[in-house]
């Protein structure tokens, strides 16, 4: 089947009794993955029948990296869910651009809770803030939606921006150290 361009997966939840099992286009599943991540709610048809899913899980081989086999998860629409959601990091930091600094993210992504049809794709987290060396973004600072809440330390770092590495000066004490030995060199051809 992956040879023919076609994944296995598997769509389970409410409503779904036993779980079934799906062929799903290994391009297609890629476009939508790329659009939709795994917290925002896709629209999945099996014979005719529409469901309203979250692609829960995937699975990679650990050769290849590609993908080789999905889990759709069918949420419920009343009851809360948990789902991780990814940081977009957004604009240059001032720490970075005025002082040749490193950015570090601390955090890729979150873990949410809320409603699936209220879960958003990601979380912006604007680097403006970080003006100097001093600055943390935490996840306090994140804004999720309403209806959605971060389950994170509100006092955890997202992000930081920490000076540039001195160089330290190596060459210069290898060129030292040859012309010494060149000079040791010469010594002992004199003496000989």
């Amino acid at each position: 089947m992956r040879e023919e361009g076609v994944l296995p997966g598997v769509l389970y939840g409410e409503g779904i009794k036993d779980a079934l099992s799906l062929e799903v286009s290994e391009n297609d599943f890629a476009q939508i993955f790329k659009e939709a991540g795994t917290s925002s709610l896709i629209s999945l048809e099996i014979d005719g029948k529409k469901y309203e899913v979250l692609i829960y899980d995937s699975k990679k081989d650990s050769l290849t990296e590609k993908i080789s086999h999905i889990d759709f998860f069918k949420p419920s629409t009343k009851k809360e869910i948990t789902a991780p959601v990814i940081l977009e990091f957004l604009g240059e930091a001032p720490a970075v651009k005025d002082f040749a600094g490193n950015l570090i993210k601390e955090i890729q992504k979150v873990i949410v809770k809320g409603l699936a049809h209220k879960l958003p794709k990601s979380i912006k987290v604007g680097l403006e803030k970080l003006k100097n060396f001093e600055d943390r973004i935490f996840i306090s600072d994140l804004e999720a939606p309403e209806g959605v809440k971060i389950l994170q330390e509100e006092n955890e770092i997202v992000a930081l921006v920490v000076p540039p590495k001195e160089e330290k000066e190596e060459a210069p004490k290898a060129e030292e150290a040859k012309e010494g030995a060149e000079a040791k060199e010469g010594e002992e051809k004199k003496e000989n």
